[in-house]
């Protein structure tokens, strides 16, 4: 079992799974802590025993044998699977005392440092990216139980400062992106906290003069001169000096980047829009969906704002029972999609609903684009429901762009294609050759987020082909397209994939696959994608604690989500219920056809086996024989179960069936 630790918080240690490790009293994870300190350097037991009881005059005449007992038994804990009397491999003795010898990887402070230390050398959207992830990492003050030991003040102070200076780096970032007004609340309450920092006295400043606040960025200065004097007994340095005499001249200099003027553009532009546009008017629905499209591909809240304001867009431009109209306002919501459930079906279902409305009620002469594009939309909103229609909307759509030799709308369409080619296991080389058109239109004709959305595709069939090199290269394309057009979402995806990598990789280490898996379920919190964040960790866990010949989490809090009711006869085998693992299977019902058909096939068939569930066995083996060639859920772009072919032949000795 590999481990993972925690220090940016109470320390703390979680195993493969991800679940905490009960690591007994406090003198126990006191070693523990006083090892990381170490950074993988032995500490002597003598060292040992005069930082466990530095509070006494003297140690207690056992207290090196108690450092042995501590040890053993953080051992035990740690590598349970060690057998008896052979060395430890994690927590060693070496010369004079112990070593703990975490990989870099597996420690979340050495994770931080090194995110700070990358971003300083990144472009300001991906340095904004790296910060705001590893700052996500702290759970409360460094080595939080023992804020008081005299052994850990050096680390913790480091560590601390090393957190301000990421605080202050992001708010750096922030302002360098325009985003002056986003940066202002963290920097206040940045400086209430810790009011010695004269750079962050600087970045709040500089964040209110360039949101127009000049008269609270001049109160911010009276405010630092005042704390600085109250508390350190010294005036403002020359930095904070020099910028008090350039706000007060206005000096060029400060005048915020391309971000705040294109601010005061789009407020001018809206203010003129509100008085020459009538507030009945039909153009304000269709002028409502640019603007919901572009906010969809923003970021969470803009995703989760777009969604819910789609529909009421739809249903006021039914309302005036105009279809021309409901289907330009239907059809200009051309966002792509990569995963293949949708995020809320109940609104997919509607808009379907609509959609087919609206293409029933178009008059005969319509243009065919405005068919083409409520086609599309029905492809992509009933992805994942089985049905026949979506397939059909799927080639309608694509044979009418193509008649039409619009790029745009071929582009829509062929997303609406690449969501209707699940029909059965083994299309990722149907899928590769959507996703290459896709780039290769949208490098031609300029539409950026459509060529991220072909190399996301290509990224997930190369995967699951276990072209890794290729799929490499698709992550970094589309990391350089988000950069360049502001597409935060994209990050979520190609770190969910170096998770990905790093398990297909054969890892020695799943500890640190583990915490690539968990540092990537951060991405998604907040993320707008409920399809795809709702019981995807525990997922992408079992997946590789499978693969380690590891039985299933058995925590009972765990929410698998969507995904539960292939998880459960794993779960119940790894309870040692048997009986109640058959009866699962026996109403297991067949896996969505999406990116995780063959995987979840892959769970059910390994549980048939275990259970001698001939009939379950059969029905995996005729679904998974057409991605012999593939890799289990790879296609994802997120997790995998390894070469389905391993699976097939494992299915094939259970049923004896003929090489």
């Amino acid at each position: 079992m590999e481990v993972a630790f925690g220090v940016l918080g109470p320390v703390t240690a979680w195993d493969a799974a991800g679940d905490a490790i009960a690591l007994k009293g406090r003198r126990h994870r006191a070693v523990l802590a006083r090892l990381l300190v170490a950074r993988r350097r032995v500490v002597p037991v003598g060292r040992l025993v005069a930082d466990l009881w530095a509070d006494q005059a003297e140690p207690p005449a056992d207290a090196t044998g108690a450092i042995r007992t501590f040890v053993a038994a953080l051992r035990r804990a740690l590598e349970p699977e060690r057998p008896p009397r052979t060395p430890a491999r994690l927590l060693v003795t070496e010369g004079p005392g112990y070593a703990l010898r975490a990989e870099p990887e597996t420690v979340d402070a050495w994770r931080f440092e090194r995110a700070v230390t990358a971003a300083a050398a990144l472009p300001p959207p991906r340095a904004l990216n790296h910060l705001q992830e590893a700052l996500s990492w702290w759970r409360g003050p460094a080595y939080a139980d023992f804020a008081d030991e005299p052994w850990a003040r050096a680390e913790r102070s480091r560590l601390t400062e090393l957190r301000l200076h990421a605080v202050e780096r992001r708010a750096e970032a922030q302002l360098a992106l325009g985003r002056a007004a986003e940066a202002v609340p963290d920097l206040d309450a940045h400086v209430a906290e810790h009011p010695w920092r004269e750079d962050a006295w600087r970045l709040l400043t500089l964040a209110l003069y360039r949101t127009g606040r000049q008269g609270d960025a001049l109160a911010v200065l009276r405010r630092a001169r005042t704390l600085l004097a109250e508390q350190l007994g010294t005036d403002p340095g020359p930095a904070l000096r020099r910028l008090e005499a350039d706000i007060l001249d206005q000096a060029p200099h400060l005048d915020p980047g391309p971000g705040d003027p294109a601010e005061q553009v789009w407020a001018q532009a809206a203010a003129a829009y509100d008085r020459t546009v009538a507030s009945g008017a039909r153009a304000r629905l269709e002028s409502t969906v640019g603007l919901l499209r572009n906010l969809a591909v923003t970021g969470g809240g803009g995703l989760e704002a777009a969604r819910r304001h789609r529909l009421a867009a739809i249903k006021a431009a039914q309302d005036l029972g105009d279809p021309e109209l409901t289907a330009r306002v239907i059809g200009a919501y051309d966002v792509p999609a990569i995963w293949t459930r949708v995020d809320d079906p109940h609104q997919a279902a509607d808009t379907v609903a609509a959609a087919e409305r609206t293409l029933a009620a178009l008059p005969p002469d319509a243009h065919l684009a405005a068919r083409a594009r409520l086609l599309a939309t029905i492809a992509l909103e009933s992805r994942g429901t089985r049905s026949a229609r979506g397939p059909q909307a799927a080639r309608q759509a694509e044979d009418i762009a193509r008649q039409l030799n619009d790029p745009g709308l071929l582009a829509f369409a062929l997303n609406g294609t690449f969501m209707q080619t699940f029909h059965r296991a083994g299309l990722a080389p149907q899928r590769d050759a959507i996703g290459a058109e896709l780039v290769t239109l949208s490098a031609r004709h300029g539409m950026a987020t459509y060529e991220v959305l072909g190399h996301l595709i290509r990224l997930q069939s190369r995967s699951a082909l276990a072209d890794f090199t290729g799929a490499d290269g698709h992550a970094a394309a589309a990391e350089q397209l988000a950069d360049r057009h502001e597409l935060p979402l994209v990050g979520v995806f190609t770190q969910w994939y170096r998770a990905l990598r790093l398990a297909a990789s054969g890892s020695p280490h799943p500890a640190e696959v583990a915490t690539a898996y968990q540092d990537a379920a951060l991405r998604l919190d907040g993320a707008g994608m409920p399809g795809l964040e709702h019981g995807l960790l525990p997922l992408a866990l079992l997946c590789l604690r499978l693969r380690n010949g590891q039985p299933a989490q058995t925590d009972e809090h765990i929410d698998w989500g969507p995904y539960e009711p292939w998880a459960r006869p794993l779960v119940l085998l790894a309870h040692d219920r048997p009986n109640e693992a058959r009866a699962a299977l026996s109403s297991l019902p067949d896996p969505p056809r999406d990116l995780l058909f063959e995987a979840l096939w892959c769970l059910a068939a390994r549980a048939a086996i275990t259970v001698d569930d001939r009939k379950t066995m059969e029905r995996a083996h005729a679904e998974l024989t057409p991605a012999a060639a593939e890799l289990a859920g790879a296609g994802s772009g997120l997790l995998t179960l390894g070469p389905v072919a391993h699976h097939l032949d494992d299915l094939a000795a259970a049923l004896r069936l003929p090489r």
